[in-house]
């Protein structure tokens, strides 16, 4: 392999100096690369106005020379790139992946004469660039002391973040400030208002076998990369050949253009095996009740995961047309204080009162799908001892399923305290993520490493969590956070939000929304796997009729449509079913209330016959949650809705073709 690099850098004269405008296919954004007294920088400009001023790149090593200086161009290559590829499910079914690309070949021009590559694509919507470095003979391993990447956008710009390197991940509400207050890391996708009018949000694609970017001011007051450490203090030890992540710049006129941005998804590879045995899925979970303190996860005479419950569950969703059932506390490991308990976690016995081959048999006989469920406790040395086997128990049960959690706010890899997000976090995630794949489940990952569209590549990843969910109702979500997700977090996948919660006065989980903005969240909040989290009795007991929009919206879709929307004030989406006419509509707002007027021109010809779940008269997210209102009517695409949507309240519309 070293030959054929030392013949691809040997094919061109070395150039001390170097500048190239990659322009995206419209011709409206541009990266701007220089090579400039033997460093290397980038700009973005899009519309003639500079977005990311002149930012270096590169790499301190640790026991070696940075990977910065002395640096001469051998050769620049380019080419355009056009084609539409077809996702396995997703908000999308068919996404076009066009871009230009220049990829430069790099060598030091003393010392070791060190190689390595820079590929830049710049789409319509953005600009990514990664490192790529090839084996060498006195350079075949890296250890990697800080990445140098910078990303200098406007300090003038305004920024919604959470923070990284806290004991909850990713769980923490966002803040909003000017990029000239930030103090500390925090987390991607960063989004940022720019002061001349175009939103940007800085990401990764591809994380594999890396730590996950952090963003944080350098000494030179830039945003750049923080790559989260090992407990050696180290960010990397890879072995060449190897390339880094994407680094992404999302880059929207607006922020609602910016929902449909897809760069992560095409930045990454298409699967190498066939996943068509993957289904998205709906389901409904012994969870909740135990969150309410009406059943326990540990056992006792309140214990949740009893055979008696689990076939219970199973006849409900079969009465309410729900494909899966989510069992929490069926495996050894939760009584006590279950946080304490993750060195002797067991994913391979359940305990007394829960019989798993009549559960999985009644299971089997109802069509219905189970979902099994790993709590890790972030002790990934015990759950990897028993990771195949506890896979291939699921399996032979039957089970396709399973929601892994890592609470905790660290791992414990190879006997030492490590980030999830650190390297080491990423391995264990992929490879239980490519074991799964073996043996043909799908996985909800809860307390994740962040999605960077490896989803494209291993398509048996349905969903994950991520950020602060309905487990965080109570008091510590207000109704402004859903209102934030599409232009952050959802930027990197979907995201397993637990909805449907129609319990929403109770005393122990309060919930800040109205229940019409519960149905909202199918829509707006995308999963792989879609909860309806509440107890069975709340569906078929007090709301039947609003539960008949969580029976038939999608998992999956045909196209997305963003219609209105302001960070922090209110988001509205249309999306049609996969291979389906029919449409559905969602929209949330937040602590005030928003009068929209809803153009249906993203239907096609014909008559379509529109259900609106909306807030109702007095409706509020506080005095009176459970005001709503369902009526039918016919429409076109010629005609619109005026809806409002109460305080802390939304609404959801199913418009079927006729």
């Amino acid at each position: 392999m070293f030959k054929f690099f030392k013949w691809l850098f040997g094919l061109g004269k070395p150039r001390s100096s170097y500048e190239k405008e990659v322009f995206s296919p419209n011709q409206r954004l541009a990266a701007k690369i220089m090579l400039k007294n033997g460093r290397i920088t980038y700009s973005v400009v899009k519309d003639g106005k500079i977005l990311v001023r002149d930012s270096y790149l590169g790499f301190d090593l640790r026991g070696d020379t940075p990977i910065r200086d002395n640096l001469m161009l051998v050769r620049a290559l380019s080419k355009t790139f056009d084609d539409t590829w077809e996702t396995k499910w997703g908000e999308e079914h068919y996404i076009r992946n066009h871009y230009n690309e220049e990829t430069l070949y790099l060598s030091e021009n003393s010392g070791k004469k060190r190689l390595f590559t820079l590929r830049f694509r710049v789409f319509d919507d953005g600009v990514a660039f990664r490192y790529e470095i090839p084996p060498q003979p006195e350079f075949q391993r890296l250890v990697i002391a800080n990445e140098l990447t910078e990303f200098n956008v406007d300090i003038n710009g305004q920024a919604w973040h959470i923070p990284a390197y806290q004991p909850d991940r990713y769980e923490y509400n966002y803040e909003k400030s000017f990029i000239y207050e930030l103090e500390r890391s925090v987390h991607t996708p960063l989004t940022i208002e720019t002061p001349v009018g175009y939103l940007l949000s800085i990401h990764e694609a591809a994380l594999y076998n890396y730590g996950s970017m952090t963003i944080k001011p350098n000494t030179r007051g830039v945003l750049s990369s923080d790559i989260t450490p090992l407990s050696d203090g180290a960010k990397a030890y890879v072995e060449l050949p190897f390339n880094t992540p994407w680094r992404v710049i999302m880059v929207a006129d607006n922020a609602l253009e910016l929902t449909t941005n897809r760069m992560i998804l095409n930045l990454n590879d298409p699967p190498k095996e066939n996943f068509d045995w993957v289904r998205p899925l709906k389901f409904i979970g012994i969870w909740w009740a135990m969150f309410v303190g009406e059943w326990t996860w540990a056992e006792g005479p309140r214990h949740g995961a009893t055979t008696e419950h689990a076939k219970e569950y199973i006849d409900a969703c079969v009465r309410l047309g729900v494909p899966g059932l989510l069992i929490e506390g069926w495996n050894n490991g939760w009584n006590g204080d279950w946080l304490e308990n993750g060195p002797t976690n067991d994913f391979l016995h359940p305990v007394k009162g829960f019989d798993l081959d009549e559960v999985a048999e009644y299971a089997k006989e109802n069509g219905v799908e189970l979902v099994g469920h790993h709590e890790t406790v972030g002790y990934v040395d015990n759950y990897e001892r028993q990771l195949e086997e506890a896979y291939r128990y699921y399996a032979e049960h039957n089970i396709h399923y399973i929601k892994p959690g890592y609470a905790g706010s660290f791992m414990v890899i190879q006997g030492r305290r490590e980030y999830h997000h650190s390297q080491l976090g990423v391995l264990h995630y992929q490879k239980a993520l490519e074991l799964a794949a073996k043996y043909h489940i799908m996985l909800d990952v809860h307390e994740p490493i962040k999605g960077t569209g490896i989803e494209r590549t291993f398509p048996n990843l349905l969903s994950r969590e991520g950020a602060r969910g309905q487990e965080y109702e109570g008091g510590a979500l207000s109704p402004s956070h859903t209102t934030i997700l599409p232009f952050t977090r959802l930027l990197s996948g979907g995201m397993d939000y637990t909805s449907g919660i129609f319990d929403i006065t109770n005393g122990t989980k309060r919930i800040a929304t109205t229940l019409a903005k519960q149905l909202a969240y199918y829509v707006v909040i995308f999963s792989g796997m879609q909860m309806a989290a509440d107890r069975p009795r709340f569906y078929e007991e007090k709301f039947p009729k609003a539960y008949e929009f969580i029976r038939d919206v999608p998992v999956s879709w045909e196209k997305t449509v963003p219609i209105l929307g302001q960070i922090g004030q209110y988001y509205i989406v249309a999306r049609q079913g996969r291979d389906s006419e029919d449409w559905y509509v969602g929209g949330v707002t937040n602590e005030e209330g928003h009068r929209v007027r809803l153009n249906l021109d993203f239907l096609s010809d014909g008559q379509y016959e529109a259900t609106i779940y909306r807030d109702g008269d007095g409706a509020h997210y506080r005095e009176e949650p459970f005001a709503i209102d369902v009526s039918s009517r016919k429409v076109t695409k010629n005609d619109n809705l005026d809806i409002f949507m109460a305080p802390g309240g939304g609404f959801a519309v199913s418009i079927k073709k006729q």
